[in-house]
């Protein structure tokens, strides 16, 4: 599908943030919608609506994962990116369950944002391939034990002497653990890393 055949549909309370992303995303081929407010935009959205939303996090009213589970509650499939200058560990989390894209943290890259939307309209076309989902079966079957509890603990919001203490390691070893997580599993950052934990069921107790 090209791009021209998607809108991107911008949720933010401020003026310059939508009008710079609109820019920016203009520039690169995409077709954008803007909104000031959730409300505003769920009471256009259409069922036939293709491409993908990127909204704030904290909006007036409503916030970013009050859409992103509203659209899931109607049947969209259209994937969600929440943008955030106020993130944390519980909120990636809830995000995360909801089925969100990414999870990004301003300021962010132009290239991560246009990545994250790829990634967002290509879910939007066709849900992730069973080859995607066996190869990151394949990383996750790599881990270790004890990297499973850190990721399950990390997903749970813990940080590093908490889950030291928990697990009778010391806190560099913890941080130890979760390099080793993040190149295994090809991730970036601790919210993809709850992200995966979520997803696979690592994140309960």
């Amino acid at each position: 599908m090209r791009n021209d055949e998607l809108t991107i549909n911008i949720i933010d309370d401020d003026p310059s943030i939508r009008d710079s992303l609109a820019l920016m995303l203009g520039l690169s081929g995409y077709r954008v919608a803007l909104f000031a407010d959730a409300e505003s935009f769920l009471a256009a959205w259409q069922p036939d609506w293709r491409g993908c939303v990127v909204t704030d996090l904290r909006l007036p009213g409503l916030t970013g994962t009050d859409v992103q589970e509203e659209l899931a509650r109607r049947g969209s499939t259209m994937g969600v990116i929440i943008i955030t200058a106020h993130g944390d560990v519980a909120t990636a989390r809830r995000a995360f369950r909801a089925e969100a894209v990414d999870f990004l943290e301003k300021p962010f890259e132009h290239a991560e944002l246009v990545r994250a939307i790829d990634q967002a309209c290509a879910r939007d076309a066709a849900r992730q391939t069973q080859g995607g989902d066996a190869l990151m079966q394949e990383r996750l079957a790599s881990l270790t034990q004890r990297e499973r509890e850190v990721l399950g603990h990390v997903a749970r919001g813990l940080h590093a002497k908490e889950i030291a203490r928990s697990l009778g390691i010391s806190p560099r070893t913890v941080e130890v653990h979760k390099a080793r997580l993040m190149a295994k599993l090809e991730v970036r950052n601790v919210a993809e890393l709850v992200r995966l934990a979520v997803q696979s069921g690592l994140d309960a107790g």
